[in-house]
């Protein structure tokens, strides 16, 4: 099993909830306003008047034959608005109870 965490404007929740239906991902936990800064090109997310926009973030545990697809569909919303912003990154998980 994987964990995958994704960190992403909170433009994106509409489609992040449906790509989690047509995988069938059931199980995440969720943050709203989620301040930061994207790494490379993004900008600050911090909700003030100077930068208003916010981010929300989601961690979810998968089987691994999800993560891929699930993946794949985030770097194709990332490709395509690009200066929204969308990040995802995947940890093994060892054990679970």
């Amino acid at each position: 099993m994987k964990s995958v965490f994704i960190t992403f404007n909170q433009a994106f929740t509409e489609r992040i909830e449906f790509i989690f239906e047509k995988l069938e991902i059931k199980g995440f936990t969720r943050w709203v306003d989620v301040q930061g800064a994207g790494s490379v090109t993004g900008e600050p997310r911090n909700g003030t008047h100077t930068w208003p926009e916010m981010n929300s973030a989601i961690i979810t545990v998968i089987p691994d034959e999800k993560v891929k697809p699930l993946l794949q569909y985030i770097k194709a919303l990332d490709e395509i608005n690009l200066e929204v912003g969308i990040r995802a990154f995947v940890w093994d998980i060892t054990e679970a109870y």
